[in-house]
């Protein structure tokens, strides 16, 4: 998980950012981007893919990346401003925000496949780079389990579309709730079927 940093470690650069964005497929919530800047000195074992790992690993690491990085952030773009610039738009819109929140600049930028071209600081898009690095890896973990959190916090808000099971996911459970209590204010009315549900309502 280090064959992208270690290169970078080797040339001289300190500061390697991992970014990565959690959130493109559901139905319902925002985009949430994750950046980390681990601390070469203190190796974190266990970072993969946050997909690859369950919810009780998510977290634990979650809290040791946080407690040991050298800096960690996170950034949401809701969901009208998903529907108003499209997901791709948004998800490098949350990034950047997560990269600016940081409280060191970054020397280099590593991000899980998204181009970042002009934003002033050198960068490598990586496919699949959350299963190839660590500062990805780590940026998707503090990404997928602040969202996760989120969603739970949304379905006492909204109940009975399953939100706390489903995290906005398109699941049959999810959309049996839309078609029958219809779209409920976080729901990304470009997406469909949340547009044809709607357009039933008006």
């Amino acid at each position: 998980m280090d064959a992208f940093e270690a290169p970078l470690l080797s040339s001289g650069i300190r500061f390697i950012c991992g970014v990565d964005e959690v959130g493109r497929g559901p139905l319902a919530g925002p985009v949430v981007a994750g950046a980390v800047i681990l601390n070469p000195a203190d190796p974190i074992d266990g970072i993969d893919d946050s997909k690859k790992l369950s919810a009780k690993a998510r977290e634990r690491l979650a809290s040791e990346i946080k407690n040991r990085s050298l800096a960690w952030a996170t950034a949401y773009v809701l969901e009208a401003e998903i529907d108003e610039i499209n997901i791709y738009q948004a998800s490098r819109k949350a990034m950047i925000l997560a990269i600016e929140k940081l409280g060191i600049r970054p020397e280099h930028i590593l991000s899980d496949a998204m181009p970042l071209p002009g934003y002033g600081i050198p960068y490598t898009a990586i496919i699949h780079g959350d299963a190839l690095s660590a500062s990805i890896g780590a940026a998707s973990i503090v990404a997928k389990v602040e969202r996760d959190a989120f969603m739970v916090r949304m379905d006492a808000l909204y109940p009975g579309y399953g939100f706390a099971k489903n995290k906005g996911y398109p699941t049959p459970a999810h959309l049996d709730a839309l078609t029958r209590l219809g779209v409920c204010p976080i729901h990304r009315r470009s997406y469909e079927p949340v547009r044809a549900v709607s357009q039933r309502q008006t």
